[in-house]
């Protein structure tokens, strides 16, 4: 008995899931609220949408959400960083965590000092 289906290929490519700009999403709610009751439906259609879509946009938009919802790291409106500010921050990390070290190896030094002079007070004692 042989298979009609072919082996390694899929029949219908997965679908890609869409995603929505905060400048849409402000559009379609402006339009869909603004829209007459019985015209609602065709501007859901016409974008391919649902009404959770268009609630869930509104309660964001309402919760001041939007405005924020900008992709930090694509934005034009993102300035870019000089190499010279790109730089001094990694410098400012590498010194940080310079003196942490520093701190850290000064302690211990402090206690293998007191350790050490310990160690003397007793062996002087003993003899």
């Amino acid at each position: 008995m042989t298979s009609t289906k072919p082996t390694g290929s899929d029949p219908a490519p997965r679908p890609k899931r869409r995603s929505f700009s905060p400048e849409y999403k402000l559009r379609i709610v402006a339009e869909y609220d603004a829209a007459p009751k019985n015209e609602k439906g065709a501007v859901l259609r016409r974008e391919r949408l649902y009404h959770s879509h268009v609630t869930e946009w509104r309660a964001a938009r309402d919760a001041g959400a939007l405005e924020k919802l900008v992709d930090k790291r694509t934005s034009p409106a993102r300035p870019k960083k000089l190499a010279t500010e790109t730089e001094n921050e990694k410098l400012r990390r590498q010194v940080e965590r310079l003196e942490k070290e520093l701190a850290r190896n000064k302690a211990a030094l402090e206690v293998m000092g007191k350790a050490s002079a310990l160690l003397e007070m007793i062996s002087e004692s003993a003899d």
